[in-house]
């Protein structure tokens, strides 16, 4: 399937500061990595050829993480560290990244619109430029497999802790004979109250092109900002939604404990771990 990734990252970061006062909180490392190489290289697994990522004033840096940098790369071919080489360039090599700025910073569902003639007339994926999901497999592919046999968008989510759901949007979800979970309806942020279910949207979205005019209204809903779920949630009044639990470990990078908890993931993933391992065991004693 020939489908396009949108990652929008336009976010001031005001819940990481003072960080990023500076710094794009997408480019702080997760251990030895921008957080937001991790989304990329996602979409890249899952067969994502063209990526656009929709950025703003002031995360120039972002940019130039995936551009050529022909100083650097001679140098490490000269020294032969072909592995860090590697690290390097692979992203760009395998696959067509953009940008694009969001004027203002007025929503998500905002962000997303302004990739509209990016998208064109075809389906494409969201991915959150604060979720990184953790897992053997793409979760973004495990959405694309849903929408291949529904033809539909498809949300991905997870079930979370009741006492949290009202930080996300929420989704209520009727099970159909051959397993696939129908989206009845949606909320953004609702009230441990009203919620219809504790499966809430983390991260990972598979839309249509019809979700633009939309958006396009402009309409505010919570924080006075352009909802993408509002959007979505209208367009399920005459489109049909499926959910898809996936598999992977969801970290919210814009939390700085869950940021950490992703560098400790990810360095335990890594050829260091024995490293890692031995330093956080030196550091139980200070948790008494």
């Amino acid at each position: 399937m020939n489908m396009k990734a949108v990652i929008p990252a336009a976010g001031l970061g005001t819940r990481m500061l003072p960080a990023t006062k500076t710094v794009p909180k997408e480019m702080l490392p997760v251990f030895d990595r921008p957080a937001i190489s991790y989304i990329v290289q996602e979409a890249v697994d899952a067969g994502i050829k063209d990526i656009l990522i929709i950025s703003s004033r002031g995360k120039e840096a972002m940019e130039n993480y995936f551009d050529k940098n022909y100083e650097l790369e001679e140098r490490l071919k000269k020294d032969k560290k072909t592995e860090l080489l590697k690290a390097i360039t692979s992203t760009y090599n395998d696959a067509r990244i953009s940008f694009v700025r969001q004027i203002e910073p007025k929503g998500l569902g905002d962000a997303v619109l302004a990739a509209k003639a990016f998208v064109g007339n075809d389906p494409f994926a969201i991915l959150y430029g604060d979720d990184i999901i953790a897992g053997e497999k793409a979760a973004i592919k495990e959405l694309m497999e849903v929408y291949e046999r529904t033809l539909c968008p498809v949300l991905g989510i997870k079930q979370v802790p009741h006492e949290r759901i009202s930080r996300y949007g929420c989704v209520e979800l009727e099970k159909e004979p051959d397993g696939l979970l129908k989206v009845l309806s949606m909320v953004e942020k609702p009230s441990l109250q009203t919620a219809p279910s504790d499966f809430a949207i983390l991260g990972r979205v598979i839309l249509t092109p019809d979700i633009f005019p939309i958006l396009e209204k402009g309409k505010k809903g919570k924080n006075n900002e352009v909802q993408l779920t509002d959007a979505m949630a209208e367009l399920l009044l005459s489109k049909s939604f499926y959910a898809c639990p996936f598999k992977g470990t969801h970290f919210d990078t814009g939390n700085k404990v869950e940021f950490l908890r992703a560098s400790v993931m990810a360095a335990l993933a890594s050829s260091e771990k024995e490293a890692v391992k031995s330093m956080l065991k030196s550091i139980i004693p200070f948790l008494e």
